[in-house]
């Protein structure tokens, strides 16, 4: 399904984020991407739908070269790809409904989007993500009246409007504590499991890439330093990856 090869990021600065990273991942896969602030995890995960520019590499997806994809490939691509953040980048003032409705924005026309004229079928389908993630009876409020879990709820449900059949997840339980995180962890399970969606989801807790992951890839200084079973990270690597120094919090 995805392709990695030979991917590297240098930005402006001199910052060597990511150094010949290649990889490739399966269908159906639940595929966790840890390491330490700075290892790579978030620029790796916005290059796949570039976000960021990589400087080299080549990516890709479902047969089609994203790195070298002109603007209207890579608007039909990123189609296919959602995307959860996070910080959830909801428009705060607008209603749960209305950040939902923005993961049509890639099918709908924009000058529609702003006056609110969402066909019928997008409006059903926003209700229906809604209520998978649980949180239908707030369609209506607005989104920065909900909680922080709700909230990335919402950003959830805004990535499945575009039916995706690859979802990135960038550290998207980093702002909550371990019991949301939990939580929402588990909607991506579902999806995985019950929707065939394949994750990509990078997280700093190593206890929850355990958990959730069929897989875990583990980035240090931008280079992929372990990949494969979750249950192969003995005290060895984990220190290999973390560091000597770093506290086991597997068990969060």
């Amino acid at each position: 399904m995805l392709e990695i090869r030979n991917l590297s990021k240098t930005y402006p600065d001199g910052t060597r984020a990511l150094k010949d990273v290649s990889f490739s991942v399966e269908s159906g896969e639940f595929l966790v991407i840890i390491g330490l602030s700075g290892s790579g995890k978030s620029t790796l995960l916005r290059c796949i739908n570039r976000l960021i520019e990589p400087t080299s590499g080549t990516i890709i997806y479902n047969g089609q070269d994203i790195t070298a994809a002109s603007p209207a490939e890579l608007r039909r691509i990123r189609r296919q790809i959602g995307m959860v953040f996070q910080q959830f980048n909801l428009v705060k003032r607008s209603s749960v409904l209305t950040n939902v409705l923005a993961g049509r924005l890639g099918y709908t026309g924009t000058l529609r989007s702003i006056l609110g004229l969402w066909p019928e079928e997008d409006k059903a389908q926003a209700m229906r993500n809604l209520e998978l993630v649980g949180i239908e009876g707030k369609a209506f409020s607005r989104a920065d009246s909900i909680s922080g879990g709700q909230q990335q709820r919402v950003g959830i449900a805004r990535a499945l409007m575009q039916n995706p059949t690859l979802m990135l997840a960038d550290e998207p339980v980093a702002s909550l504590d371990p019991a949301l995180a939990d939580s929402v962890m588990l909607y991506f399970e579902r999806l995985n499991k019950e929707r065939g969606v394949t994750v990509i989801c990078s997280l700093h807790v190593l206890g929850l890439a355990r958990r959730y992951g069929t897989r875990i890839i583990a980035l240090k200084d931008g280079a992929v330093v372990y990949d494969g079973d979750p249950g192969g990270i003995d005290d060895r690597r984990f220190r290999e990856i973390y560091g000597d120094e770093a506290v086991d919090h597997s068990l969060r």
